[in-house]
Order: C-alpha cells, then sequence, then structure tokens
C-alpha cells in the first residue's frame, strides 16, 4: 500500500538502527544501506519524531561506534537468544538508552538486523536479491542472509520498502503478508536540489583527470550492475565521440569484480577515455561528478529502488537507465530507458543523451521535477505515517 503524509506527533520516540551508517564498519564509503540510515537519522525530527539512533557494535566492541548508542547484545549474540530463548523473551531497547530516558515508542532496523525487541519492530527490507538471483550474491553469504532477511520478515510488524517492484518480491521470496508491507519512495536532501559553485566542481573535476560532459556511472562494482556491458556500449560509439567524452565509472569494488578491474585497468592503460575512481568518500566531491556529468547512464538489471537515479535527477543531469525491476517506477518517464541486455541500445540512449538537444533538454527538465517529488523530507513524513499506522494498532 502506499503512505501519505500526515501530522507527526511531536512526542513519538524512536529508535533507529544506524548500523548500516556506522564509520567503522564502512570505512567513509556508504553504500545505499548506510545512505537510507543517515538520512533518516537527518530527516525524522523535521517530521515530528525524536530519534535515538542505535547500533550493533561490531564484535561486542562499543567503544567503536560513533554515531549510535550501543544495543546491549551484538547481533549475533542476540539472535542466537532468539534461536534459544522463549518467545516471551525480548531484547531490552531501554537498556541502551541515556540514563532516565523516556522509554522508545518504536524500533526501526533499516537493514536485515532484526531481532525481538520490547517494542513493535519496523523493519526495511530493500530487496530480495539473494533469493531472486542467487547468482548475483556471494555464495558464502547467500545462505546466511537469506536466512536472516526471512526471520526479519516474520518478526516485524511492519515492513518498508522502496518500490511496488519489491512488494512483489518480498511477497513471493519471503512469504511477506502484503497488507504488512508499504512503499516509501527515498529521494534526495536538498543539498542535492542546489547546483554546487563552478570553482568547486571544476577542482575536483581537475583532481580526478576529467573534463566536463563525460558519461557517468555510479554504483558498486558488482554483476548486477551491468557494467561490463556499459563497457561494450561505450566501445562501439564512433571514435570522435569516444575523444571528446570520457567515460567516468564511480563505485568500490564488489562481489565478483575481479575481472571487471582488471578489464578497467586494461583499457586505461590502452589509452581507452575510461576513468575509474574507486576511492571518492567525500559526498561534495561525488555531487561535484554528477554535476560536471554530461550524461548518467544506469544499465542495472536488478534494483529494488536505484538512488543514483534520483541524485543525477536532481544535478540536472539527463539520465539513461534500464526498463527493467524498479528503474522505470523510480524515473516515472523522466529517462530514456533500454534494454539492458542490449549493447546497441545502451549506446544508442547515450547518443542520443549527447547528441540531440531536444531530447537532452527533456529529460533535464523531467528529470528536476521527478526530482522534486523524490526527497528525504518526504520520506521522512512518509515513514513517519508507518509508525502511527503501526501503533494505532
Amino acid at each position: 500500500m502506499d503512505v501519505f503524509s500526515v501530522n507527526a506527533v511531536p512526542d513519538l520516540r524512536v529508535g533507529l538502527s544506524v548500523t548500516t551508517a556506522e564509520p567503522v564498519l564502512t570505512n567513509g564509503r556508504l553504500d545505499g544501506l548506510g545512505v537510507y540510515s543517515r538520512s533518516l537519522l537527518r530527516h525524522l525530527p523535521q517530521a515530528g519524531v525524536e530519534v535515538q539512533p542505535l547500533s550493533f557494535a561490531p564484535h561486542g566492541d562499543t567503544s567503536k561506534l560513533k554515531l549510535g548508542r550501543a544495543l546491549p547484545l551484538s547481533f549475533p549474540l542476540a539472535t542466537l537468544g532468539d534461536l534459544m530463548l522463549p518467545a516471551s523473551v525480548h531484547l531490552s531497547t531501554q537498556t541502551a538508552l541515556p540514563k532516565g530516558a523516556a522509554p522508545l515508542d518504536l524500533f526501526h532496523a533499516t537493514d536485515y538486523r532484526i531481532v525481538r525487541m520490547d517494542v513493535p519492530v519496523v523493519a526495511t527490507l530493500h530487496d530480495a536479491v539473494p533469493v531472486s538471483h542467487p547468482e548475483w550474491a556471494s555464495p558464502k553469504a547467500r545462505k546466511l542472509k537469506n536466512w536472516l532477511q526471512a526471520k526479519a520478515a516474520r518478526k516485524a510488524a511492519h515492513v518498508i520498502t522502496g518500490s511496488h517492484f519489491s512488494i512483489r518480491e518480498l511477497v513471493e521470496c519471503f512469504g511477506v503478508d502484503e497488507r504488512r508491507i508499504s512503499v516509501v519512495h527515498h529521494g534526495v536532501g536538498d543539498d542535492w536540489l542546489d547546483a554546487p559553485p563552478d570553482a568547486e566542481r571544476d577542482i575536483t573535476l581537475a583532481l580526478h583527470g576529467l573534463r566536463h560532459g563525460y558519461f557517468l556511472f555510479v554504483g558498486t562494482l558488482q554483476p548486477r550492475k551491468n557494467i561490463e556491458r556499459l563497457l561494450d556500449a561505450y566501445l562501439t560509439l564512433p571514435p570522435v565521440l569516444r575523444s571528446a567524452r570520457q567515460l567516468v565509472v564511480v563505485g568500490q569494488r564488489g562481489w565478483r569484480s575481479e575481472e571487471l578491474v582488471k578489464r578497467l585497468k586494461d583499457l586505461q592503460q590502452r589509452g581507452e577515455n575510461v576513468v575509474w575512481l574507486d576511492q571518492l568518500t567525500d559526498d561534495r566531491h561525488l555531487r561535484h561528478l554528477y554535476a560536471g556529468a554530461g550524461a548518467f547512464i544506469f544499465p542495472s538489471l536488478h534494483e529494488g529502488f536505484g538512488l543514483p537515479l534520483v541524485e543525477a535527477f536532481a544535478a540536472g543531469v539527463p539520465v539513461a537507465c534500464s526498463n527493467t525491476t524498479s528503474l522505470p517506477e523510480v524515473a516515472d518517464g523522466a529517462a530514456l530507458e533500454f534494454d539492458p541486455l542490449s549493447t546497441g541500445e545502451i549506446a544508442t540512449a547515450m547518443t542520443a543523451l549527447v547528441r540531440d538537444d531536444a531530447v537532452r533538454a527533456r529529460c533535464i527538465a523531467a528529470g528536476r521535477r521527478r526530482a522534486l517529488e523524490l526527497t528525504w523530507d518526504a520520506a521522512a513524513r512518509n515513514t513517519v505515517a508507518v509508525y502511527h499506522q503501526v501503533l494505532s494498532r
């Protein structure tokens, strides 16, 4: 079901899981889960919620946590307790709060780390990739992650997901009752809607050896991101176009990325106009890279949402993306769409965005309108609506 904003009650107290955004666990490189957790932490207070950030300490070492207060048990120990102790035993959230603090009304888990708690639990499950496409998940972690996500889906009082597409996956793969799922689209912060100063942008581009107008991709290097076909499509473009426009791939190494990394390095050594940036940890620099792009190309084979699309829309960059999974829903007509299995269609879309002024202008304007609809402020308000729905039962 869709969620619409309501007037938030100022005294609603929510424990928010920020484990995925803890610096000790991310090395300064937030993935989609980390961006989601951090964004809710920043925007939920503006929607009338008193937020208490809480984290599962790595290996139980609470001294390493910087963002949230430590939950009383590490996640492995809490999970073990779930398995061995009676169903009436719950993890106490109160012991993680400052002394004398009022109890929480609800706990929001932003990833698969769900255990029984002494308050209602809302869980955000972003996708079911390890089950729906096991070939895209590490065999070592796949069984554990599948089990944890299925358990999370059963324990949560309610589930939030980022797209209507993901509802279908959660129902089919985890057996979640569709009536217990709400769609809350992700978004961008207000800072993304303002163009960065030209001087700052140009300094960042010069730092990385980039020239304005490049093709840009942002995402972790892993098979489902389909970067190999993006490279194939770029190499089919006319030499004059490749000479004028670099292909910039921004993303850290992911599972099964060894061959892709080797290919990226080989292309650079051969003098192809391909740039791979894997050490980008500054949010401002990422905004600068979007702002300097001529077109954003997102050929992913599977997304539960696809936040980079919205970032590109907000930055005023024309977008071309896959016509699969959640991406048409997120783009809502604001991007050129292509079959991600067709190198020819990817190349045609790339060419259109930089050579057809009418198409380019239409995509930029439509993308800007879409970005104004998909903000973290709106996501926070809609998330609070879910909280009230759960607590009113």
